[in-house]
């Protein structure tokens, strides 16, 4: 399997998980979606690869205009009935189903990595309007704290891989393609920062938080009830974990770039 059909089964390995990714993902850093759109032309906001409405719900409460777009049926019901009033249409990065220049800023929490930029890159610069900003944004296990770093150690990384903790979001996010095929350039040169955040959590629940990783969701059964079972035990045997309800610390990493 190469790397772009790999790429395709992780991606669409969410939707039979659709109602433990809306129970378990973390939301986004206020501050960093904040940061994400100040430089936004405009309030209309397009959340692209939307999910179950994580990052579309923290917009709403902001009150920025928003559309949300998701290509899996399973999550885009489960948006639909956590947010009724949230408009959410079916449709891709490839296939935004928007007019041209309808939008002010296109956002995309933690699904920006899935797009095949090559095609997703012209049709989000045509959506949005002259000025308007195109940002990522990626929720990060902060290993800063060593208890954190043990964890991503232990869970693998099918469970804790690219993007998941700082170091490795940012050189994952350098990497990224942003729109090039040989046209003019569509979007300036990208930003990067990171904003503190975090998830009230118990074993159980960040157990149940891990198991939504794509890589997890297409482990063959026993490999992932092995590496389940690898972090319950870690988290078993530490003070910070073992009992009760704890904070999971996170950063809130946002790429961000304008539209030409």
């Amino acid at each position: 399997m190469d790397d772009r059909d790999q790429r395709a089964v992780h991606a669409s390995s969410f939707g039979a998980a659709a109602v433990a990714y809306a129970e378990h993902r973390p939301d986004y850093a206020r501050e960093a979606v904040r940061w994400a759109l100040e430089a936004a032309p405009g309030p209309r906001v397009l959340d692209l690869g939307a999910g179950t409405g994580k990052l579309t719900a923290t917009l709403v409460a902001l009150g920025f205009e928003v559309t949300a777009v998701e290509p899996d049926p399973a999550m885009l019901a489960e948006l639909r009935r956590s947010l009724p009033a949230a408009r959410a249409l079916s449709g891709s990065a490839e296939a935004i189903p928007l007019p041209d220049g309808s939008v002010d800023a296109v956002l995309s929490g933690n699904a920006m990595h899935w797009f095949d930029m090559a095609v997703a890159g012209p049709e989000i610069a045509r959506v949005l309007s002259p000025g308007g900003v195109l940002a990522g944004l990626w929720n990060l296990m902060d290993d800063e704290v060593e208890w954190v770093d043990g964890l991503a150690r232990v869970s693998g990384s099918a469970a804790v891989g690219p993007r998941d903790t700082p170091a490795s979001w940012r050189v994952e996010t350098a990497g990224l393609h942003l729109p090039k095929d040989g046209s003019p350039a569509r979007f300036g040169a990208p930003e990067q920062a990171e904003f503190p955040h975090g998830q009230r959590r118990t074993a159980d629940s960040l157990v149940a938080t891990l198991a939504t990783r794509a890589g997890v969701l297409v482990m063959p059964e026993a490999e992932r009830e092995a590496t389940l079972g690898r972090i319950r035990g870690f988290l078993a045997g530490r003070p910070e974990t073992a009992d009760g309800e704890f904070t999971l610390p996170l950063l809130t990493g946002v790429l961000r770039t304008r539209r030409l």
